[in-house]
């Protein structure tokens, strides 16, 4: 696999003034509050939701004991707006180009040593809110689940090496911020921003019964794998999840060979319990989508969208609606503007939820003339909610009993229940709920090339393609026909994997 190599190169943002290249290249939101003026470069850890002209820095948290049903927010005060200072980085860019290519950096120290660095998505935060803003909150633990990139960026820390370093006790948990800028090199900046706060641990008292590997009970869906395996690797897994170090853990199965070697159960859940996996379920739509298309009710995955709607009747109509392929949904890089990782996007899954039609909602979306140009990829789940759509009106009786009859009955699958759209259509977007053991059936139909116990239930090519490198999302990470792809190295091993996934951590690999 050939691999672009990034370097990564700090700038110092104060040489650079001197060299009176830091004139400001947009108007940032002026520094009136006094509190914003005494924490310029700092950020505030709080608990609950304040705006800004009622804060006091007593507001202002010295140590937050680490629950699941609690509110931990930052506060970040900057001397100037994001576009500002990567126009430091890159003096000859356009606001535009800058908001486009670039974005904030956050570095996590748990007790003074670096845990986690990530570049956040380019898509998090408007053009408008990076030429703006100077002060701006970030949710990091919500107890109202509030939908937020930076709830993710928490959660993604936590799953890289925070989980590991927050044990029982007390800790200090540090967070500085810079500007990063991508183009065909990463230039960094200096610190804009950075705080601290004192972390406390609870300990958990864990019954060691939890701890065990639990024994599989026979069944007829699957034969037992009776090949070993480190129970002690299981048990300290278990641990971990009895502990709450890995948080709201229900199940794991693994399959080996075709067999089934280890099914374990959490925090009340049981083999007959059905978990919602939220956007695992768009797998699915890509599965039903390939079995459609080898039925013959639908061409191939490049018919245009125009061959089942008449776009010109939807509100924005351009011409580059008229080129939008079922690929272009499938693969998260259509040019419609939309995208869930931007909250103040259009298309923005939380839009479309409160609508009477989300399929109407989709289709009256402007585009993007950025992505129209250039497609990349950028997640957006009301794309696949029209999948489901035009995959309900092309086969007979629909999409819900055409699954039942052509995935699920085959896979033996009986117990599942579906969401529904505001048109009664089964929801493609996410929510749809199985066993444990049914998920692991559909991870193994794709080990299989589509095939289970003798029937060809996918074609092997259409099995190819959802899990092949449809397009980049990052270095080493790719997506398919709504399938992940990434490669991971464990013990200095690379494995690629292709997986479905969900909000929550939910994950068929």
């Amino acid at each position: 696999m050939t691999r672009q190599i990034i370097f990564s190169i700090i700038i110092s943002l104060t040489s650079l003034a001197v060299l009176g290249q830091s004139d400001d290249l947009v108007k940032s939101d002026s520094i009136v509050y006094l509190i914003h003026k005494a924490n310029i470069g700092k950020i505030a850890f709080m608990g609950q939701t304040i705006p800004i002209e009622k804060f006091n820095e007593t507001d202002f948290l010295n140590s937050f004991e680490l629950k699941e049903k609690a509110d931990l927010n930052i506060s970040v005060f900057l001397g100037n707006s994001l576009t500002n200072y990567l126009h430091l980085l890159a003096p000859q860019l356009t606001a535009d180009e800058l908001s486009k290519n670039g974005n904030y950096q956050f570095t996590f120290f748990v007790d003074d040593k670096k845990t986690y660095v990530e570049n956040l998505n380019i898509g998090a935060g408007s053009a408008d809110s990076k030429n703006q803003r100077t002060v701006f909150r970030v949710p990091l633990i919500s107890a109202t689940n509030e939908d937020s990139w930076g709830r993710f960026l928490w959660n993604r820390f936590l799953m890289s090496g925070g989980q590991e370093a927050l044990t029982s006790g007390a800790h200090i948990l540090k967070i500085e911020i810079r500007p990063y800028l991508k183009l065909t090199e990463v230039l960094t900046g200096q610190i804009i921003a950075e705080g601290q706060i004192n972390i406390i641990v609870p300990e958990i008292k864990i019954n060691e019964n939890q701890v065990k590997v639990q024994r599989i009970k026979p069944l007829k869906d699957w034969e037992i794998s009776n090949d070993q395996f480190d129970k002690l690797k299981i048990e300290e897994l278990n641990r971990k999840i009895a502990s709450k170090t890995f948080k709201d853990i229900t199940s794991i199965v693994v399959i080996k060979d075709g067999k089934l070697l280890i099914e374990e159960y959490f925090n009340g859940a049981s083999r007959n319990s059905l978990h919602d996996t939220r956007s695992v379920g768009k797998s699915f739509a890509s599965t039903i989508l390939g079995i459609a298309i080898k039925d013959n009710y639908i061409k191939n995955e490049m018919q245009l969208l125009s061959n089942f709607y008449n776009l010109k009747s939807f509100q924005n109509y351009s011409t580059p609606k008229d080129s939008i392929t079922l690929k272009n949904l499938l693969t998260m890089s259509s040019a419609f503007d939309g995208s869930d990782m931007n909250q103040e996007s259009p298309g923005n899954e939380e839009n479309m939820y409160p609508t009477k039609n989300w399929v109407q909602f989709t289709l009256n979306l402007p585009i993007d003339k950025t992505k129209a140009a250039t497609p990349k990829w950028d997640y957006f789940t009301a794309g696949v909610v029209v999948i489901g759509d035009i995959i309900n009106k092309s086969v007979p009786n629909g999409l819900e009993k055409y699954a039942h009859k052509n995935l699920f009955l085959p896979l033996g699958i009986t117990n599942y229940k579906w969401q529904f759209t505001p048109q009664k259509v089964a929801n493609t977007a996410g929510g749809l709920q199985l066993r444990s053991l049914d998920y692991a059936k559909f991870g193994q139909l794709y080990k299989n090339n589509g095939n289970w116990k003798g029937k060809q239930i996918l074609t092997q090519e259409w099995v190819s393609k959802s899990l092949s490198h449809q397009i980049t999302i990052s270095e080493g990470e790719y997506y398919g026909y709504l399938f992940w792809n990434k490669t991971y190295n464990v013990e200095n091993k690379d494995y690629e994997v292709s997986y479905s996934s969900g909000n929550g951590g939910n994950k068929i690999l």
